[in-house]
């Protein structure tokens, strides 16, 4: 059973996945959001996973009750600063998060390890926001956190040998596989997966195969396990375009500038698999391409 408390730190769709993770693999776990309605909602949320979880076979019932006690929801970030972990999962604005080490670095002791669960953004200026940044570090999780298989730790240039290797133990100990990356600008899954995706969209924008198609290609040509538009709905077309927005403007060449559908698509509140609609319309885990927005949006190009 893994010995530490683990504070997460936003309790959005990933923030969420990395707390019930932590809690079923036996680490005490806080949560904490400043907004009250997610601190409400948290705990009935993770708790919901983990039920479905017991009805595929894949988490036994008795884990789910026992990690049920080692979940806890913090009202003030105080009052979880004890802690030997911090996974901060807020959304993906440089300022936002560089705030919130900020707090964290006045309220925590001295052995606790922040972690960002940036997709895009700079480790290296986000740990200026603290007294310790040799203990900074990028811990980034992909969505559903339970399922993927990949943590990327990214180093920031001051971060210690020590904190990367706590680092590397912890993924490891949530069952994850590990890459080291240092930090740049995308870090190496951001940056290849954007491009990826981002092409794809322009090729939809085009007219050169539907959004079925081009993902098809992928899949059944390059053994990819779902394309790059399902991919882009799954992971959310809002924080796709705030890193390709990050990426274009660390990286002006304009291979990153996002494509207006993307943009369309975004403005439009159609955000991907979270929203019910994005490349594709999404009935439960099922990927629907026809009467899909982007479909009509593509024709209008």
């Amino acid at each position: 059973m893994p010995d530490g408390r683990i504070l997460v730190v936003g309790a959005g769709v990933m923030g969420r996945g990395i707390a019930g993770l932590c809690a079923l693999t036996g680490y005490d776990t806080w949560v904490f959001d400043a907004d009250p309605g997610a601190q409400r909602a948290v705990r009935a949320s993770i708790e919901s996973s983990w039920s479905r979880a017991v009805e595929k076979g894949k988490v036994t019932a008795a884990a789910a009750e026992a990690a049920r006690h080692r979940l806890r929801i913090a009202e003030r970030l105080r009052d979880a600063a004890n802690v030997d972990f911090v996974i901060e999962a807020v959304p993906e604005a440089l300022d936002l998060k560089r705030m919130v080490l900020s707090e964290l670095d006045d309220v925590c002791p001295d052995r606790t390890v922040f972690g960002s669960n940036t997709s895009s953004l700079p480790i290296t200026r986000i740990a200026h926001a603290t007294g310790r940044r040799d203990r900074v570090i990028g811990i980034h999780f992909f969505n559903p956190v339970a399922a993927m298989p990949l943590v990327e730790i990214v180093r920031g240039r001051e971060t210690s040998p020590e904190t990367e290797e706590r680092a590397v133990a912890f993924a490891r100990s949530l069952g994850k596989e590990v890459v080291r990356v240092a930090d740049s600008p995308g870090f190496a899954t951001s940056r290849l997966g954007v491009a990826l995706g981002l092409e794809a969209m322009r090729m939809l924008e085009e007219g050169v195969a539907s959004a079925a198609d081009i993902d098809r290609a992928m899949e059944l040509g390059y053994g990819h396990r779902i394309g790059p538009l399902k991919t882009s709905d799954v992971v959310g077309l809002d924080v796709r375009l705030a890193i390709a927005e990050t990426l274009s403007a660390e990286l002006p060449s304009g291979r990153f500038a996002p494509p207006g559908i993307l943009r369309a698509l975004v403005a439009d509140g159609r955000t991907g698999k979270k929203s019910g609609e994005g490349f594709f319309r999404w009935e439960g885990e099922r990927a629907v391409a026809e009467g899909s927005r982007a479909a009509e949006l593509a024709k209008k190009r």
